[in-house]
């Protein structure tokens, strides 16, 4: 019990006050208490916002929402990876613990990024199913189970980002949209009524940015906390993307 009071954990949080100021090195001590968690520890330094030095600073900023690793949002590098902050183990972690924002995407202020990069490809894509109507259209197609068991699968995904982060392509000086809006594509172009729009998703992945800029890196799968299989989802999309340019050049649907 003594042991346990008395020991502690030691942090080194990477800041930057704004998204144009330069970035720098804050370390923070925390008492260990059992089970906690990166997100524990960030709510520990903002009820008492003292570094190590003794000095008081502005409370951290970083993003957080379900805490339960179904949204996504609290996306950031920890020791070297990205990954979920509220799954991550403090007694899994080595100490001191370096936490990071992720910098595929611009930097809003501390470990809190904007991440609409990510979100504008799945527009690009068209990552949902089109239904028109305010009214109740009554129960759509269903699914054969064999396609819906991989279906779900990708389904998982949680626009977290950490795919992004990790892939190599992605990048400010590139414009691939990367492994997770991908993979959507060939998501909801396996759904019966969202395959009405499945040439449109493919000619949207076929151009700048698309399906080609993927250097087969394999980080995504390897970094997916949800194990989704988006190298698997990408070949797929190779195969789909081939039928669809003969079906523009024949103009036919029926290649």
């Amino acid at each position: 019990m003594t042991e346990t009071l008395t020991r502690t954990v030691r942090f080194v949080i990477t800041r930057q006050d704004t998204p144009e100021s330069a970035p720098y090195t804050e370390e923070f001590e925390l008492p260990y208490r059992p089970n906690m968690n990166v997100i524990s520890a960030l709510m520990e330094i903002r009820r008492n916002p003292v570094n190590v030095k003794g000095e008081k600073t502005i409370p951290i900023a970083w993003d957080m929402n379900c805490l339960e690793e179904v949204c996504g949002a609290c996306s950031m590098i920890i020791n070297g990876k990205p990954r979920q902050s509220c799954t991550a183990l403090i007694d899994k972690l080595e100490q001191p613990i370096h936490l990071e924002p992720m910098r595929t995407f611009p930097v809003v202020r501390d470990l809190q990024v904007d991440r609409s990069r990510m979100f504008d490809s799945l527009k690009k894509v068209k990552a949902w199913i089109p239904i028109d109507g305010t009214y109740n259209l009554g129960p759509g197609p269903r699914m054969p189970e064999k396609k819906r068991q991989w279906a779900y699968e990708l389904s998982k995904c949680m626009t977290c980002g950490v795919c992004l982060e990790a892939c190599p392509n992605v990048n400010s000086n590139s414009d691939f949209i990367g492994p997770a809006p991908l993979s959507q594509v060939r998501l909801f172009n396996a759904h019966p009524t969202g395959a009405m729009n499945q040439g449109e998703r493919l000619n949207a992945i076929m151009g700048d940015g698309g399906l080609a800029n993927c250097g087969n890196s394999q980080n995504c799968v390897q970094s997916c906390p949800k194990g989704i299989p988006l190298t698997t989802s990408i070949a797929a999309l190779n195969r789909a993307t081939t039928l669809q340019s003969f079906r523009n050049f024949f103009g036919s649907d029926e290649v």
